[in-house]
């Protein structure tokens, strides 16, 4: 991961305690890690979410891979560094906003374990609940269901390094929630999600 290049820098702590945060908003801030293929469903599982703990009066959050790249990380590309740069700076974020009080649902690709295990540790030594939820699909299926055409693109040999077709995804080992897109739909998803969370006590 990242070094530190900046100097004369000196952490200032909040007034206010994640205790108090917690008391105010009524809520405990986490994160949800979606991860899984393009097109496996890591989007509409991670909204979906979103929109049943906004309408259950919690206050939620999507941080979307797509949207993050058109803004906070539109500098990077897709080579093996700036992927990992990519999840470095959305850990870091994720873990700001769940240390706020917000409940964090990401959605990003995030193809290899050492970055997800990073991003973990990250919220574990903070003391942030982090709960990685593998979106499961297999290739074919999120070919026939990919809305951007780029796996046939990638199959034709005009992308090069793309998850799934020449490029690895490394799927978690022991995540806390496994999905199957390909036999669950987004309700079902939904569901799931939301008994992990009332079993965890995080609602």
């Amino acid at each position: 991961m990242a070094e530190f290049r900046a100097t004369n820098i000196t952490r200032h702590l909040s007034h206010m305690d994640r205790d108090y945060r917690l008391k105010l908003l009524g809520q405990r801030g986490f994160t949800v890690w979606f991860t899984g293929l393009p097109a496996s469903g890591k989007s509409t599982t991670a909204f979906t979410l979103e929109h049943a703990l906004v309408s259950m009066h919690k206050l939620a959050y999507v941080l979307d891979g797509d949207n993050i790249r058109h803004g906070l990380n539109k500098d990077l590309t897709f080579t093996v560094e700036d992927r990992e740069e990519n999840i470095r700076r959305i850990g870091e974020v994720a873990k700001l906003f769940a240390d706020a009080g917000v409940m964090v649902l990401t959605s990003f690709i995030s193809p290899y374990r050492k970055d997800r295990a990073w991003v973990r540790s990250i919220h574990e030594e903070a003391g942030l609940d982090f709960i990685e939820a593998y979106i499961e699909a297999p290739v074919r299926i999120c070919a026939e269901r990919d809305p951007k055409k780029l796996y046939e693109k990638a199959f034709r040999g005009e992308i090069k390094g793309f998850t799934g077709v020449d490029d690895p995804y490394e799927a978690p080992e022991n995540p806390e929630i496994v999905l199957d897109t390909s036999k669950l739909d987004p309700e079902q998803c939904l569901q799931k999600l939301l008994d992990y969370l009332q079993e965890r006590g995080l609602l």
